[in-house]
């Protein structure tokens, strides 16, 4: 048997391991797009399928405004961790298809919105974010497929929905949110501008939060060698207007 020298073993072993790991990442991870048919597609009809009812503490009368989803964003930002870390890119997972209302006079707002219908990876949003890495499009195809199915499981739980109300810092708002269908509280830190006619304001914050405080296991492959972080930073720039067709009737968005 021929002599082999222990370096060059050891260079044959690690070109190996990462032959496998660069397997794994295809086959696993945000690197390859899986097959279109496990993508959960976004809902046809949005209004139709509304998360929630009129809230229950929006009384009849109550002057309520209606979040304007065009010029509202929410994003996600989302961070790799691991010791191969650098194989890995950040994310920015943003909705622009936000609804709900807002009552200014009782201090209240409630929002909600579909994951499958949320945006992986925006140009303008990546570089708003400070991410200077640009994934390929098969690696944002393959990250909204772990993150719908294998980490949110979104066709179990669609939707996302904010309730919050002012206590005494007109600028921290206590908020209840509901993800993966766990629902904590939260202090939501928020600015808020009201026209002088009271009849459309925006609100802006951001927070961090901790995807395990609602029962989310971050994603991870090679034992996490390369993982997602579990902290996530949520931001939000919400715009809502009194509606004339129906105002203050506390119909929500769509109704």
């Amino acid at each position: 048997m021929q002599h082999v020298r222990p370096s060059a073993l050891r260079a044959w072993v690690h070109a190996c391991a990462y032959a496998c790991a660069g397997a794994l990442l295809a086959a696993c991870s945000p690197f390859a797009t899986p097959p279109a048919a496990q993508l959960p597609a976004p809902a046809a009809d949005t209004t139709a399928m509304a998360a929630t009812q009129t809230p229950a503490w929006l009384r009849r009368g109550t002057q309520a405004l209606h979040i304007v989803p065009q010029e509202s964003l929410l994003t996600i930002t989302v961070r790799r961790g691991g010791a191969l870390a650098r194989l890995g890119h950040d994310h920015v997972i943003a909705s622009r298809s936000l609804q709900g209302v807002v009552a200014p006079a009782q201090g209240r707002a409630a929002f909600q919105f579909r994951l499958d219908e949320m945006r992986v990876d925006e140009e303008g949003l990546r570089q708003a974010a400070g991410l200077t890495s640009t994934p390929s499009a098969d690696a944002i195809a393959g990250t909204r497929h772990n993150m719908l199915v294998r980490v949110l499981e979104a066709e179990r739980y669609p939707w996302v929905s904010i309730d919050a109300r002012r206590t005494g810092n007109k600028e921290v708002l206590d908020a209840d949110i509901t993800l993966h269908g766990v629902t904590r509280s939260v202090q939501l830190p928020v600015r808020i501008e009201e026209t002088a006619d009271g009849k459309s304001l925006q609100a802006s914050g951001s927070l961090l939060l901790k995807q395990s405080d609602f029962g989310i296991v971050p994603f991870a492959i090679l034992g996490g060698a390369m993982a997602v972080q579990d902290q996530m930073e949520l931001a939000f720039r919400i715009t809502a207007r009194r509606q004339i067709s129906a105002p203050g009737s506390g119909a929500s968005p769509g109704q």
